[in-house]
C-alpha cells in the first residue's frame, strides 16, 4: 500500500524537472510550516512579547555568525562539474564550521553578559550557551543541504525541513513553563534537526574518500572569490535581517523587537516556503541554464510565477493586517498587524526577488551582490536610526520597511539587467499580477467603501475574498502541472 501511494504521489508532480523539483521541496515543507502557522495563536498566548523579542535577539546573533561559519564556500558546492571537487569544498567548509564554533565558544564565555547588557536584554546572558550548539549545527546542516541540491536530493531535504518544524512545534508547546528557554530550545533544535541525515547521504558519496589536504587548498584557492565578496554579502544580508530586532530591543525595548518578529515570522514563513523552494531549485539550474544561453527566459519566467503567487496576500495583508493580527493571536499583538501592514510590500519584493539573488554566485559576480547587500544595510540603519531619533516605533517601521521595499525593488531591475532581460518582462507581469490580485480582493475595497458593519457583512465579504482567492492559486496550481 506505501508503495503504491508514493507511486501515485509520483504520478500527481509536475513532469517539469524545474517545477518538480520545486513542489517536492515545498511539499515536503507545508505540512510543518502550515503546523507552524496553525499553533502560532496557541503560542502568542503562552508567551508574551519580551519572550519572542528575546528569541528574537539570540536568532538575530545567530544568524550573523551562522551566515559567515563556512564563509560562504558552501555556495561553491553545486558549481564543480567533478564530484570530487566539490567533496573537497564540502570538508573545507565543515573545517571553517568547526574553527567558527570554538570562536563562538570563546566568546560567549568571557563576553556572554557585556554583549547581553548592550542589547538591552542582560537576561539573555544565561541562555547564551546555546549560541555555538546553534552555530555547529545549523552550519553543518547548511553544508550537507548545498550537497543535496547538488545531487538534486530534493525529496532528501523536504523531509528534514518538515522534521524540523514538527520538532520546533513540540518542544515550543512542551516546555511553555521554562518561559523563553523553551523559545530557545525550539530555535536551536528547528533550525539543525536533519543534519545528520543529509550528512550520512551526503558523506557516503565515493567522492569524499578522495579528498586530501591538497585538494583542500586548491579548494580553497579556486573558489576564494566567495569568502572575499559572497561573505561580506552574506554577512551585510544577514545583517540587514537580524539587525532590526537587535536595535529594536536595545532602542524600544524587548516587546518591540517581539512584536516585529512575530509580524516578520507570520509573512516570511509561507513566501519562505515557496521563495525558498524555488531558489534552491533555481540554483540547481541556473549553471545548466546559463551555459546553454538560457538563462534570460529561466529569470523572466520565474519572476513571472512569483509575482502572481506573492501578490494576493501582500496585497490582503495591506489591507487586513491589524484586524487580522488583533483576531488571530491576541489583541496584544494588534500592533503587529499595524506593522505587517507596511512590510507586506517590501516582504513581496524580496519574495520575487530573492530567489533570483543566487544569479551572483552562478556568474561569479560577487563583488555586485555585495554592493547590493552594503546599499541595503546602509538604508535599513539609517531608516531606523531616523525613527528612534523621531522617538516613535511607528514611523521607525514605516521607514524601515520603505526603504527596503525601494532597495529590493531596484535589485529586481538589476538582477534583470544581469540576465540580460529588459526591465519591462519584470513589469509587465507585475501590472499583470496586481491586476488579478486586485480583483480577488475587490469584496474586501467594496466593503471598505460602502462601509460595511457588521460581523456577518464583513463574514461574507471574508468569504468570497477566500474563495476568489483560492479559484486564483488552483488556476496557478494546474498550469504549474
Amino acid at each position: 500500500m506505501l508503495t503504491q501511494a508514493k507511486s501515485t504521489l509520483r504520478r500527481l508532480l509536475p513532469k517539469n524537472a524545474f517545477a518538480r523539483g520545486v513542489s517536492v521541496l515545498v511539499g515536503g515543507t507545508a505540512g510543518g510550516q502550515l503546523l507552524t502557522i496553525l499553533v502560532a495563536p496557541l503560542l502568542t498566548r503562552l508567551y508574551s512579547p519580551e519572550d519572542f523579542g528575546l528569541v528574537a535577539v539570540y536568532g538575530g546573533l545567530l544568524g550573523l555568525i551562522g551566515v559567515i561559519s563556512s564563509l560562504r564556500y558552501e555556495l561553491a558546492i553545486p558549481l564543480p562539474e567533478d564530484d570530487l571537487e566539490a567533496a573537497q569544498v564540502a570538508v573545507l567548509c565543515l573545517l571553517i564550521v568547526l574553527g567558527f564554533t570554538l570562536l563562538t565558544e570563546v566568546l560567549v564565555l568571557f563576553y556572554g553578559a557585556p554583549i547581553a547588557t548592550l542589547l538591552g536584554v542582560p537576561s539573555l546572558a544565561g541562555y547564551l550557551w546555546l549560541l555555538p550548539v546553534g552555530v555547529l549545527l545549523g552550519g553543518a546542516y547548511s553544508v550537507f543541504n548545498y550537497w543535496s541540491i547538488r545531487t538534486k536530493r530534493f525529496s532528501t531535504i523536504a523531509s528534514t525541513r518538515l522534521r524540523q518544524a514538527l520538532v520546533s512545534v513540540v518542544i515550543q508547546l512542551a516546555a511553555f513553563k521554562a518561559g523563553v528557554l523553551g523559545l530557545l530550545l525550539a530555535a536551536v533544535a528547528g533550525q539543525s534537526v536533519g543534519t545528520g541525515t543529509l550528512g550520512r547521504y551526503s558523506l557516503a558519496n565515493p567522492a569524499f574518500q578522495g579528498v586530501t589536504w591538497g585538494g583542500l587548498y586548491g579548494a580553497a584557492r579556486r573558489y576564494r572569490r566567495f569568502p572575499v565578496f559572497s561573505t561580506w554579502e552574506g554577512l551585510f544580508n544577514t545583517a540587514g535581517l537580524q539587525l532590526p530586532p537587535l536595535m529594536f530591543a536595545a532602542l524600544f525595548g524587548p516587546a518591540a523587537a517581539g512584536l516585529y518578529a512575530l509580524a516578520n515570522r507570520v509573512l516570511n514563513l509561507p513566501m519562505s516556503l515557496i521563495g525558498g523552494a524555488i531558489g534552491q531549485v533555481f540554483f540547481a539550474n541556473a549553471a545548466e541554464a546559463q551555459r546553454a544561453g538560457q538563462l534570460g527566459p529561466l529569470v523572466a519566467q520565474l519572476h513571472a510565477k512569483l509575482a502572481h503567487i506573492g501578490l494576493p496576500p501582500a496585497l490582503l495583508l495591506i489591507l487586513l493586517g491589524p484586524d487580522l493580527f488583533g483576531l488571530v493571536f491576541g489583541p496584544a499583538w494588534g500592533q503587529a498587524g499595524e506593522f505587517a501592514r507596511w512590510m507586506a510590500p517590501w516582504l513581496y519584493l524580496v519574495f520575487v526577488s530573492s530567489p533570483l539573488s543566487t544569479l551572483f554566485a552562478v556568474l561569479e559576480h560577487q563583488k555586485q551582490g555585495l554592493t547590493f547587500q552594503v546599499i541595503l544595510l546602509v538604508a535599513r540603519i539609517g531608516a531606523i536610526l531616523t525613527g528612534a531619533w523621531i522617538g516613535d516605533l511607528g514611523v521607525t517601521i514605516m521607514l524601515f520597511a520603505s526603504v527596503s521595499a525601494l532597495c529590493w525593488l531596484g535589485f529586481l531591475f538589476w538582477v534583470a539587467r544581469l540576465a540580460g532581460n529588459p526591465a519591462m518582462t519584470m513589469i509587465k507581469p507585475t501590472l499583470s499580477a496586481f491586476g488579478i490580485a486586485l480583483l480577488c480582493a475587490a469584496p474586501i475595497v467594496a466593503g471598505y467603501l460602502m462601509n460595511a458593519v457588521g460581523p456577518q457583512s464583513w463574514a461574507l465579504i471574508l468569504l468570497l475574498t477566500a474563495l476568489l482567492v483560492s479559484a486564483r492559486y488552483w488556476q496557478l496550481l494546474r498550469q504549474a502541472y
